[in-house]
């Protein structure tokens, strides 16, 4: 049943009129917990054709939420209480804003008349959400909503995506309107709804003609692109360009998959040269922060040359490179691929710098395969890394998406785990953010229902949301949840004796975990399906089965627990 196919009520209330417009604007999505004031909204919105999946902890609802815009490019819908659970909502909304997805928390609010008077779950939210979000509106009458939902709706999306927060007070949620009345409203806000809410950037033509001709003049050309390009869905403009002109690329690492990570012309393997020796770089969809050291020596040359293309204006006017084009990633390579068609270059596979790139990815991919060749029990990191690699692959297409998060666990994963589709890969992202994992499962479960999805997790990283599993099973999702079990947030207690004094003494380490932790027998407590494995084989047999299934599981790999590094940030070092 479609959306129209629902007759309009002869009296709406504010709950269901907020899940009229949200249905009115193609939302077909929802995460939260539900809870006064918002638990009929949550209804309603399921009888208008909207989806909601209910979890236990707003936090990671607001994670599913995140990833749900960014992989499907619209905004992902959090719902939550009021006061704490609003609070709460804002680690998805901060993670969202952060990574420049599109995202829409909602919230109840106390009844306006008791504003100041330490109303249930009072909290002045608008001015909670400031630095979070790039648009906040308050419905402070029923009248208003229509218009409220579909301006943070078409904020959110807007230049460069973001979170946008709607307050919606109790008292507006229980006001009512006729079903007439509510159905004009939403058609006079839809129609003068500006869905460009900012107009898109005008691409001038002189400057396509300057990065065209700094390429083509470059001796040692890079292209990186990052998952701004991915929200953009760049891949085919990409490919066409790289190929055409031949031109070496590196994907941040959300950015890994837009082109496959077995590309010839692929550089991640040789990053540190890369990134060291090219004199001409188009960024496209990525920014100049931590992850890419800021475009600043020494992992810079002092004398490179930045081509950014970004959505946002703020982010070239910040950055200060060679050259900055604002505008939509894919228009804007599309437009590069055009004007160097007319005058065409390729730099081929025997040109010195794609050669030395080749020459250097070659041996830094040989020294990790030999590591990688080598079954090591107990296990360390590699060797199950390389096996669960082996079990991806043999998937095929649709590839799986594969969420990681950890310390080791995500950084030794980033090198060893080969992405070949867009958007297939979810990790800690721009902020770093730990507890995303089982969230952003779900989220692209549900929004890629065709895919497998596969959490390769460190078991700190696990933690955060552990609860969420029962949520897989709930719902049935084909989601395979691996953990890396090796006792701590790096692995075992790794003080010097001179550290362990004082009274306390006997406590574990800050770092500690109870060792041989029973992982998988969490998610069976609620009917899914958990594997303890410590071999090869082991771990093998869990893959096929679980992979085949298609059914919520948790495997659980026992790791050394002196195998990891003190550090996690080990993605720089080749």
């Amino acid at each position: 049943m479609s959306n129209s196919d629902h007759q309009t009520p002869s009296a709406v209330d504010g709950n269901t009129f907020v899940a009229m417009c949200l249905a009115r604007a193609g939302v077909d999505r929802m995460f939260g917990v539900v809870g006064i004031p918002v638990t009929s909204l949550a209804n309603r919105a399921v009888g208008l054709g909207i989806r909601f999946i209910a979890f236990h902890n707003e936090q990671s609802a607001g994670y599913a939420a995140s990833a749900y815009g960014y992989l499907t490019g619209r905004p992902g819908i959090l719902l939550t209480v009021s006061g704490p659970g609003c609070v709460h909502g804002l680690a998805g909304l901060s993670n969202a804003t952060v990574n420049t997805w599109p995202m829409v928390l909602i919230s109840g609010s106390c009844d306006q008349k008791d504003v100041g008077r330490g109303d249930f779950q009072e909290l002045d939210q608008i001015e909670a959400v400031k630095p979070f979000s790039k648009y906040s509106a308050k419905a402070t009458d029923i009248t208003k909503i229509p218009s409220c939902v579909f301006s943070v709706l078409d904020w959110a999306v807007s230049g460069r995506p973001g979170g946008c927060y709607l307050d919606l007070p109790t008292d507006v949620l229980h006001q009512t309107i006729s079903g007439t009345e509510a159905q004009k409203l939403i058609d006079d806000a839809d129609s003068c709804r500006n869905k460009e809410v900012i107009a898109k950037p005008i691409v001038e033509h002189s400057e396509i003609e300057k990065a065209a001709a700094l390429l083509r003049q470059a001796e040692r050309p890079l292209i990186v692109f990052g998952k701004g390009a991915a929200i953009s869905r760049a891949e085919n403009a990409l490919k066409n360009l790289v190929e055409s002109t031949g031109i070496p690329f590196l994907p941040t690492p959300m950015g890994k998959g837009l082109l496959p990570d077995n590309h010839e012309l692929a550089a991640t393997a040789a990053r540190s040269l890369a990134i060291g020796k090219c004199d001409v770089v188009l960024i496209v969809g990525a920014r100049l922060n931590w992850l890419l050291h800021f475009g600043e020596p020494p992992k810079w040359s002092k004398d490179v040359k930045f081509i950014l293309v970004n959505v946002d204006k703020e982010e070239i006017e910040l950055r200060k490179p060679c050259l900055g084009i604002v505008g939509d990633a894919t228009k804007v390579v599309e437009m590069i691929h055009k004007e160097i068609k007319d005058d065409p270059f390729c730099l081929g596979k025997s040109h010195p710098w794609v050669e030395a790139l080749t020459k250097k990815s070659k041996e830094n991919v040989s020294k990790m395969e030999a590591q990688l060749a080598k079954d090591v029990v107990p296990f360390n990191f590699m060797t199950p890394m390389r096996i669960i690699r082996d079990a991806i692959l043999q998937l095929g297409s649709p590839a799986p998406v594969v969420v990681s998060e950890g310390a080791n666990t995500m950084d030794v994963g980033r090198s060893v785990l080969v992405q070949t589709e867009p958007r297939t890969r979810l990790d800690a992202g721009t902020w770093g953010t730990m507890g995303v994992g089982l969230g952003y499962c779900i989220a692209a479960a549900v929004a890629s229902p065709e895919r497998l999805v596969v959490a390769v997790e460190g078991d700190s990283g696990f933690g955060f949301s552990a609860m969420e599993v029962e949520t897989l099973v709930r719902y049935q999702l084909p989601v395979v949840v691996i953990v890396f079990n090796n006792g701590g947030v790096y692995g075992g207690d790794r003080r010097n004796p001179e550290e362990i004094t004082g009274p306390y003494k006997e406590d574990p380490a800050p770092t500690s975990f109870v060792p041989g932790a029973s992982y998988h027998l969490l998610i069976e407590a609620f009917g899914g399906k958990g594997y303890l494995v410590g071999t090869p084989d082991e771990l093998r047999s869990a893959l096929t089965e679980s992979f085949s299934a298609r059914k919520p599981a948790v495997i659980n790999v026992t790791i050394d627990p002196y195998a990891g590094a003190e550090s996690g940030r080990l993605q720089h070092k080749n």
